[in-house]
């Protein structure tokens, strides 16, 4: 239960003096519905103002003049703005206002009175003679300029709520803002020279220069360090419950020994390593709460099948579950031939099956005779019933829902006392410095290299006017029985517009290339899967697919991949999308495309793809040059919506916070000491609890 000294900051913003109902939606637009999400606003910059004349004015700069009203002008026809022409004695200044402003500015301004007037200076044309400030922040009277600031913070804004509003209401949250028990260890308050939490939020709010804005300054590093405090402290709590359940013993079996012989190549050396991770954990007797992480096509289903032959030799059932049924029929058929072979029963089970053959699938997996069913979300469905379920694999976990993962979990026998075990597996590499913000509470396992034979792709990148050599030489591939993705990337806020693109693209590829095929997220599921199959059985020669696609299928015989605009994406999703190709024993390309010129860490970037094809070296490189922001595409990978902490600036402090997390758990388990009562505060304050990050892991 939230103590009830976070109660003012856990009110609606509403209760803010100036928030009606017409400002209340824009401010919880910008900041979130109660006010600790205004207090947790940070500015976002300073504006500096000088006083100077209007023959000394520099343009694109903040500054304020003493003037004389020299006339008015308003708008001749609709949709022209409303000017003021001032005058300083060196030069004149044009004022300029639009949408609405009329009348009231030549009562409120008439002509011969003297203002102070603080603005940006613009000049509105290259060889205009007079300079102009558009909607100026500040118009007084002369005797009013000193309450024009020189220093003045800058927040985020947005059309109806401008910074200098939202100030106000940031500096009334921080009133209601109480004195909070100290939470952080002393020792470390002082050797950081951190000041407390309420003296951080203060001065969070009253920058006086650009390094107390920046994400290293003291007070953001103490107030950045509380919100990964109370993440880590959730997350490892969240681990410790999972360990306090037992799970089913699994020893290794003489099932899987048999299926890893019959491969027709060796494991490598970072598949055996996962494997002996994963299998260590299934023998424990806990259950095991587990991410396997690897790069696309580093052989990660081949691992989880070994687990799936693990748990067969004990009796045991699995369940392998993907978020396409495309993803899932390629399991299928990577799984099924060498476990059958070995006397197990595999099944597919999607929301293509019906009727009677459903039916019959559904009463195997309740008897027990299929010991493996591999499926889309049809596996988590109310009717569907295992005898024995005590491994669920989920393929790209952060595909699915929180209750979608538990339903499966809870398939296991009801009358066991135990819980099932869970294999997370993901594609998206994470650089290990942010990985404990992702993935802290659960074990990972990486596959960081790839099996020997995989074809190099080569990488180039090309400016787009060369689109139509691109296309005759893919003209040529697929004359000689080559198959080609084309992938077109967001280019608007726009569903229609985006789709549009794609739909151009593919006509334009049709007018020149045979069987070329259109994937977009606003088909049908089963629309969708049926063009996949196509490209997928070799109907179609040129797949072309929104970025909202998945496009995991596994094509040998797909080679080249073309991706327009290859500056918007990140280097992450480059580079699983270059995964898709040199999976056979054709040579295989990738074409980056670009509008000229380039930003220089564009260059970077797109020169990073060319010189390496390790993920997790790429997402690495990729967080070094892009900084914040979401440069890796790690919100689509459960990653956390931190409010006050830069998962990059604030690296550093991560590990930090989740080994104090470690210490205060092997402590204080319950939080009952008067630290562990402070940190509960400290967790109800950023909403960190052990349940809110089962939306990250499930």
């Amino acid at each position: 239960m939230r103590p009830e000294i976070l109660f003012p900051l856990f009110t609606s913003v509403s209760t803010l003096k100036g928030v009606g109902p017409r400002v209340a939606p824009l401010v919880e637009k910008l900041a979130g519905p109660i006010v600790r999400d205004v207090l947790f606003t940070a500015p976002s910059g300073l504006i500096r103002r000088t006083t100077t004349t209007v023959d000394q004015a520099v343009e694109n700069q903040v500054q304020t003049f003493i003037v004389t009203i020299d006339g008015h002008q308003p708008p001749h026809r609709l949709g022209q703005p409303w000017k003021v022409r001032a005058w300083d004695g060196t030069g004149f200044l044009t004022l300029v206002w639009f949408k609405g402003h009329g009348p009231h500015l030549e009562r409120q301004h008439p002509k011969g009175a003297r203002r102070a007037v603080s603005g940006k200076v613009e000049r509105p044309e290259v060889f205009a003679s007079e300079l102009q400030i558009a909607h100026p922040d500040y118009i007084v009277a002369e005797d009013k300029a000193g309450d024009i600031p020189l220093v003045e913070t800058v927040y985020p804004a947005t059309h109806g709520l401008p910074s200098r509003t939202f100030r106000k209401l940031a500096l009334e949250a921080l009133a209601r803002a109480p004195d909070l028990a100290e939470w952080q260890d002393a020792a470390w308050i002082e050797r950081e020279k951190l000041p407390s939490w309420r003296d951080a939020l203060a001065a969070l709010h009253a920058p006086a220069s650009e390094a107390d804005l920046s994400p290293l300054s003291r007070p953001r590093r103490r107030l950045a360090y509380d919100e990964l405090l109370a993440h880590q402290l959730a997350l490892a709590q969240r681990k410790a419950a999972r360990r306090s359940h037992p799970g089913p013993r699994i020893p290794a079996g003489p099932l899987s020994e048999a299926a890893e012989k019959a491969l027709p190549f060796k494991l490598t050396d970072a598949q055996i390593r996962a494997l002996s991770e994963i299998r260590g954990d299934l023998a424990s007797g806990e259950r095991m709460s587990r991410l396997l992480q690897g790069d696309v096509g580093s052989g990660k289903t081949v691992v989880a099948m070994l687990a799936m032959a693990d748990a067969a030799s004990s009796g045991f059932q699995s369940a392998l579950m993907a978020p396409t049924e495309i993803l899932a029929r390629q399991h299928f058929e990577t799984i099924a031939a060498p476990l059958e072979a070995l006397g197990l029963s595999v099944i597919l089970l999607t929301g293509r099956d019906k009727g009677a053959g459903r039916a019959a699938k559904l009463a195997g997996l309740a008897e027990g005779a299929h010991h493996i069913a591999v499926g889309t979300h049809a596996l988590f469905q109310d009717d569907v019933g295992f005898r024995a379920l005590a491994l669920t694999i989920i393929d790209e976990q952060h595909r699915f829902g929180v209750n979608e993962r538990r339903r499966l979990q809870e398939k296991g026998p009801a009358n066991a006392d135990w819980g099932v075990h869970l294999l997370a597996m993901s594609a998206t590499p994470i650089p290990r410095t942010l990985e404990l913000t992702v993935f802290g509470d659960l074990d990972v396992s990486r596959i960081d290299e790839k099996p020997p034979g995989r074809t190099p792709v080569a990488t180039r990148a090309v400016p787009t006017p060369r689109v139509p050599e691109i296309i005759e030489r893919l003209r040529v591939a697929i004359s000689s029985g080559a198959q080609a993705f084309w992938i077109c990337p967001l280019v608007s806020e726009s569903d229609k517009v985006d789709l549009r693109a794609a739909e151009d693209r593919a006509a334009d590829l049709a007018r020149h290339l045979p069987g070329v095929g259109l994937v977009h997220g606003q088909m049908p599921p089963a629309e969708k899967d049926a063009v996949m199959q196509r490209f997928v059985d070799g109907e179609v020669s040129v797949l072309v697919a929104t970025t909202v696609v998945e496009v995991g299928v596994n094509v040998p015989n797909a080679s080249i991949m073309v991706i327009e605009h290859a500056d918007r994406f990140g280097l992450a999703q480059l580079h699983q999308l270059r995964g898709r190709v040199g999976r056979g024993t054709r040579e295989s390309a990738c074409v980056l495309l670009y509008d000229p010129p380039l930003s220089e860490v564009a260059q970077q970037r797109l020169d990073i793809l060319r010189r390496s094809d390790d993920g997790f070296e790429i997402a690495e490189k990729d967080l070094e040059l892009r900084g914040g922001g979401d440069p890796l595409g790690l919100k689509q990978s459960g990653f956390p919506a931190y409010r006050l902490a830069d998962p990059v600036a604030h690296r550093d402090l991560i590990a930090v916070a989740a080994d104090d997390a470690r210490l205060i758990l092997a402590r204080d388990l319950a939080l009952t000491s008067p630290r562990g009562q402070a940190l509960r505060t400290l967790q109800e304050l950023f909403d960190w609890k052990p349940t809110s990050v089962l939306n990250e892991a499930g």
